[in-house]
């Protein structure tokens, strides 16, 4: 869910997921906190060269190819999208790191299908996106897939106060089932799984904001993202009405970033 997957030719802007809208108008960050929360997830993490990462939902693996340059660690995503996976082997071959990188077909919800385990494993905006059962379902493998000790990282969204008000507005205007839960409900749910969250922060929820589009995608592609909701009918009418449920429960509304251990 952090990279374009649609283009403007095959997309239908009534029916999309608000998240697809925004990667065809070219936003490329598409995690609740940014790109500030995926480093402060990374800064927690503490990798060492040769640490093996799971992924989940790698979509292109832009995200996995440069966690493997930065860290020298060994990726694995998964990705259910047959077209996204070929993609990402592409990108992967292209940047020489084949024998660092991999991006296999795969549903979070069948992660038994892995054989081996893993000192991470990366989910951000997956767990979102699901019923509080489908949560704790990927959780559930999720510690699974970890070794003893082996550390989950994840940025979702947060509801601090009317959560069923703040998913019935999402669910209209997003056209997805974002159901964002409270720091303390995050927090049961991970442990309910048998993940023991060690590192928790929260901050505000200001994924369209101007400024934090800048910071995301760089001021130009920032700046043409902004032009391209302006100037964009089908583009505009889907997107203004998501930042004003975002501007409207602003006080509410947030991101969570967690790590949690494996116990």
């Amino acid at each position: 869910m952090t990279h374009a997957t649609t283009t403007h030719s095959t997309l239908n802007f009534e029916t999309a997921t608000g998240h697809q809208v925004m990667a065809a108008a070219g936003k490329k960050i598409l995690r609740p906190g940014g790109k500030a929360a995926t480093a402060q997830l990374f800064q927690w993490a503490a990798f060492q060269p040769g640490d093996r990462v799971l992924e989940l939902a790698a979509s292109f693996g832009h995200s996995a190819i440069a966690l493997a340059q930065q860290y020298g660690v060994q990726v694995i995503g998964i990705e259910k999208n047959p077209a996204s996976v070929a993609r990402a082997r592409l990108n992967i071959q292209a940047a020489g790191l084949a024998g660092q990188v991999q991006v296999l077909e795969g549903d979070v919800f069948r992660l038994e299908e892995l054989s081996e385990q893993f000192d991470y494993v990366l989910a951000e905006a997956i767990l979102t996106m699901q019923s509080l059962p489908a949560k704790r379902q990927i959780l559930h493998g999720v510690c699974d897939r970890l070794k003893p000790g082996g550390k989950f990282l994840s940025q979702e969204l947060l509801a601090r106060d009317r959560a069923d008000e703040i998913h019935r507005a999402l669910a209209a205007t997003l056209r997805a089932n974002s159901t964002p839960l409270s720091e303390a409900d995050w927090i049961d749910t991970c442990e309910a799984a048998g993940l023991q969250v060690v590192q928790c922060r929260t901050g505000k929820m200001e994924l369209l904001s101007p400024t934090r589009i800048i910071q995301d995608e760089g001021l130009r592609d920032g700046l043409k993202f902004c032009w391209t909701v302006l100037t964009q009918a089908p583009v505009r009418q889907r997107l203004l009405p998501i930042r004003r449920v975002f501007q409207q429960y602003c006080q509410e509304l947030g991101y969570i970033v967690l790590c949690a251990e494996r116990q």
